[in-house]
């Protein structure tokens, strides 16, 4: 069975009564090259334990076992558990976690099932859960690298430069914990049924240790959420929705750290908040 022929998904899908929900973001592939360019690019080898979410009918989960040690797969529709059954019976390194990702310990989740491997995060995700999974996988320490096929918008916020319309505060934190790299696109007609948006992968190898100094990292996002609060006011006006300070007090902190009174926050790299934030907290404090 060729998990990404229409005609093979449609059979295999009727089989089990199998409709497809909007609510959960399905769009299955059908272009075999896709996965498999995935699980490629996501480096998986005998050492490695990968974590999927969304594993569907099992396309990429496939690719992913025939290169990983082990393969743990979170799916939240149980209409899909049975369709798994059949299309991962030949893998014993595959394992279905039921439930929703949004609720579950990804730490405990990595120390259950990935003892003495490398884990890595890689999956096609449901474009409706992609910004807060990636921020709670970042956030959790627990992966080497991040590989995900997302929303082409979404990816190239990620990694976004400074002073463009893509950049924000979700770029900050991605490139705060990652160093994204923006693969390839995925057109629309690489699904079923077909998204009205192009899709594109990503690859985030996980920093190992964080690439700018601050007080902490609270006060980096305090900052940084604050920063983008307006963004079309200057950086001043903005930072007044998170610092209780006299706007004379933000001037001067602005400017003695070397940025014009004017500036507005997505001018600032993730180096300049830091800055920024130490200046800030120094202020506070």
């Amino acid at each position: 069975m060729n998990l990404c022929d229409r005609n093979d998904i449609q059979a295999l899908l009727g089989r089990h009564g199998f409709r497809f929900a909007k609510s959960l973001g399905q769009n299955f592939l059908i272009e075999d090259w896709v996965p498999r360019d995935i699980a490629d690019a996501c480096d998986a080898d005998a050492q490695t334990g990968v974590l999927e979410i969304g594993p569907g009918i099992g396309p990429l989960t496939q690719q992913l076992a025939q290169r990983a040690a082990k393969v743990v797969s979170v799916e939240l529709d149980q209409r899909l558990y049975p369709v798994l059954a059949e299309t991962m019976a030949g893998f014993d390194n595959f394992t279905l976690v039921p439930g929703d990702i949004m609720k579950c310990d990804l730490n405990a989740l990595v120390a259950e099932h990935f003892d003495g491997l490398r884990p890595i995060l890689c999956a096609n995700l449901p474009y409706n859960i992609t910004t807060p999974v990636l921020t709670a996988c970042v956030e959790s320490g627990c992966f080497e690298s991040l590989t995900v096929l997302i929303q082409k918008e979404v990816a190239q916020r990620i990694c976004a430069k400074p002073g463009t319309s893509d950049y924000g505060a979700f770029t900050l934190l991605m490139q705060y914990y990652t160093e994204p790299e923006l693969l390839f696109t995925v057109p629309n007609t690489c699904f079923l049924p077909a998204p009205k948006v192009t899709s594109a992968v990503i690859h985030c190898p996980v920093r190992k240790a964080p690439p700018v100094d601050v007080v902490s990292e609270d006060a980096l996002w305090r900052t940084v959420r604050a920063g983008f609060a307006l963004r079309r006011k200057t950086l001043v006006n903005s930072l007044q929705t998170g610092y209780p300070l006299p706007k004379e007090q933000l001037i001067r902190i602005v400017t003695d750290c070397g940025f014009d009174a004017n500036v507005r926050g997505e001018k600032l790299s993730l180096q300049e908040y830091a800055r920024l934030t130490n200046a800030l907290a120094a202020a506070l404090s």
